[in-house]
């Protein structure tokens, strides 16, 4: 007799879910783990040959940097943790009781996608709450060349902008609205492509009134490429013009953004008349990618429905992988048509997740024929 209920009996139900998490989080900490060890090996270098870095810095980069690990790979562990616990499902002919007491495919795959949904909740979370402020810090740090910066809010580094025809670089901006300041900022003032001078800003403050008055600059050193003579000044009054705005949405990087800072940057860059597609798309994909960890038990679900008859356990497990695989490259790509503008950015952040869906549908049903 068919069972026509969504979900299976609560211990099957209980069971597969129990599967399916531990064997997601076993893959999960041992990927975090290996790509920590190569990634830590590859960066030792740098962050020891900073005079004064030594242990204490090695542990503060591994600090900022699993939490990126563990957001990057949770979709491809489901994935592996979903074809790990099928296969030994199949192989303990597990699916064949289940689908005889008249449990269907999608039974048996519905509390896994409830569990994943769980995890692609807390996986938003976490992004929010911990992976954004870990990739801030540590784009600062490397900009920085892995040298002490100062702790403090709105941290942005590496701003280029064009002022006419004068390029600014600050490699530091730091605090936020009227305490908005740069650090180690260079300008380079060119004349119709031509360098005439470089200057060399220790930090810069916007002064009451915004930017029609100017920044006070700190330790200025002026270098003049006709003249090659160098001056050096405590202090002077610089980018006349130029208004804080402008640094803060030179770089607006949704991956080092929470959602409601994006939306409002977002705003914020549409309201300055610059390009919002990146940003856009960036925002939906916030919420597209762990979402993602849903598609795992459907794509990977090939590797327990049919395989009793054909034997083939293998195979079927390499042609789960291989959709599992195919999905993120899609995804990729289409985030980058998206950057770029041509996807709009709500296509470029679900399509995707979409396709995926109807094709791990699509070989779901096949198999159960």
């Amino acid at each position: 007799m068919i069972n026509f209920d969504f979900m299976p009996s609560a211990p099957i139900a209980r069971y597969t879910a129990k599967l399916f998490l531990t064997r997601t989080l076993a893959v999960l900490a041992s990927l975090a783990l290996i790509l920590m060890t190569l990634d830590l090996l590859g960066e030792s270098g740098k962050i020891l040959a900073v005079p004064g870095n030594g242990q204490a810095q090695l542990g503060h980069y591994v600090v900022l940097r699993i939490p990126q690990l563990i957001s990057r790979f949770l979709p491809f562990s489901a994935l592996l943790g979903t074809l790990i616990a099928f296969a030994g499902l199949n192989a303990n002919s597990e699916v064949i009781a289940m689908k005889a007491a008249g449990v269907s495919a999608h039974q048996i795959l519905a509390p896994l996608i409830i569990a994943s949904f769980g995890v692609a909740v807390a996986t938003f979370a976490f992004n929010e709450t911990v992976v954004v402020h870990s990739t801030v810090a540590l784009s600062a740090w490397e900009d920085a060349d892995y040298h002490a910066i100062p702790p403090e809010s709105g941290v942005l580094s590496n701003i280029w902008l064009l002022d006419g025809d004068d390029l600014i670089r600050a490699r530091h901006v730091g605090g936020s609205g009227r305490g908005l300041h740069l650090e180690r900022v260079t300008v380079y003032e060119r004349d119709h492509g031509t360098l005439q001078r470089t200057i060399d800003i220790a930090r810069a403050d916007q002064l009451p009134g915004g930017g029609e008055q100017g920044w006070r600059l700190k330790g200025v050193r002026t270098y003049d490429a006709a003249m090659n003579l160098v001056s050096v000044q405590p202090e002077a009054i610089g980018f006349r013009g130029v208004s804080r705005v402008r640094f803060t949405l030179a770089k607006v990087d949704p991956t080092e953004q929470d959602f409601p800072t994006l939306r409002h940057s977002i705003a914020e860059l549409e309201a300055a008349g610059r390009p919002t597609e990146e940003a856009r798309a960036g925002l939906w994909h916030k919420i597209a990618a762990p979402l993602s960890t849903m598609l795992m038990p459907l794509l990977a679900a090939i590797a327990a429905f049919g395989l009793a008859r054909s034997g083939q356990v293998l195979l079927r497990a390499c042609v789960g992988m291989a959709l599992g695989f195919a999905y993120f490259v899609v995804d990729n790509f289409s985030l980058a048509m998206g950057n770029v503008g041509i996807y709009p950015p709500f296509l470029a952040a679900w399509a995707p997740f979409l396709l995926f869906l109807l094709i791990g549908e699509t070989v779901l049903i096949r198999s159960e024929e």
